[in-house]
């Protein structure tokens, strides 16, 4: 029997993988996934995410400014306010898919020495 060989293009693969990847880095930080669970509930305003998630106005506004720029979520003026909302609904599944793969782990990946709380100097907080 004959193996047939695929030509493998690396550079290929990690071009069309590239928009994944900045995609979870736009999901790894708690401060944005605490926003994005809060606005699973529904829209809110500033103030309301950060009487949910108790961050400052300053670090959610900037977390909100970039998953703006992700196209995650939305905005929308309410008086003096703004609004925000999810953008892309499928973000719902994505958490259900992540809560169903942690369960099926026992949350290996928060222990892991190269991916878990605490690496690379991050604030195990």
């Amino acid at each position: 029997m004959l193996i047939e060989t695929v030509d493998f293009d690396i550079d290929a693969e990690r071009r069309e993988l590239a928009p994944a990847a900045a995609l979870f880095r736009s999901l790894g930080d708690p401060g944005r996934l605490a926003i994005l669970r809060r606005l699973v509930l529904g829209p809110a305003r500033v103030v309301d995410l950060v009487a949910a998630v108790g961050l400052a106005q300053s670090t959610i506004s900037k977390h909100l400014a970039c998953l703006r720029d992700c196209g995650l979520v939305a905005s929308e003026p309410v008086g003096r306010a703004s609004l925000f909302r999810l953008a892309q609904p499928a973000l719902i599944d994505l958490f259900g898919a992540a809560e169903t793969v942690l369960a099926a782990t026992d949350n290996a990946v928060e222990v892991c020495p190269t991916c878990g709380v605490g690496v690379c100097g991050e604030d195990p907080s």
